[in-house]
């Protein structure tokens, strides 16, 4: 499939450059959808610190400071994320400042899988899973995700483009297209929909 292609116009309005930033729950397709940005074209803010594993054998796409939002003043080095993709995960949404400009691709994926790769990841690390009762756990996600979408839409720094991990898995070229659209720049659409491998959903709960 061809690059997706956008008009002059389009592409001078989105000229500011935002920051574009990819989000969900811990275990909701983010660094999948990580690895799709970064084959369609879009450059990516991250360190490499914490290297592939099992529960991520493509890598996780993080960086070190995003942990340190909640906690740290000094937070001049976002603006080296304009015009590239940082990955933030859903509780440190809020601490992002509102001098810079946002576009959130915000991964959702059904709480009961989010559960159980999250307790999969936990049993090969042979770590506690700081939980017994699965279900009040997804009241806990379910209750945070209602507050940070609606933090999200109060905002005019952030526009959000929702993205669920199960349509990428099934039709990754049409959910591609709406991010590209999303953020109003020429992507791969090919390379993107070429980077989401089926065989990496190892939790479907249907």
């Amino acid at each position: 499939m061809p690059k997706l292609e956008r008009s002059a116009s389009h592409v001078d309005a989105t000229s500011a450059r935002p920051i574009i930033v990819v989000s969900g729950l811990p275990r909701s397709g983010t660094s999948m959808l990580m690895q799709m940005l970064e084959a369609g074209g879009v450059p990516v803010l991250s360190d490499g610190v914490r290297p592939p594993d099992v529960s991520n054998p493509r890598g996780y796409y993080e960086h070190e400071r995003v942990k340190l939002l909640h906690a740290e003043g000094d937070k001049s080095w976002l603006a080296d994320g304009r015009g590239k993709v940082l990955k933030v995960v859903s509780f440190l949404l809020p601490h992002l400042p509102d001098i810079h400009t946002f576009r959130v691709i915000f991964m959702l994926r059904p709480l009961p899988e989010i559960v159980a790769s999250q307790n999969r990841m936990l049993d090969v690390l042979a770590e506690a899973r700081g939980h017994a009762n699965e279900a009040d756990l997804m009241d806990t996600y379910a209750s945070h995700l209602a507050s940070v979408r609606s933090l999200l839409a109060a905002r005019p720094s952030f526009s959000t483009l929702d993205v669920h991990y199960r349509d990428v898995v099934a039709q990754p070229a049409t959910e591609a297209m709406r991010i590209a659209d999303f953020l109003g720049r020429p992507l791969d659409i090919a390379r993107m929909a070429g980077a989401v491998d089926p065989a990496l959903y190892r939790n479907r709960l249907d």
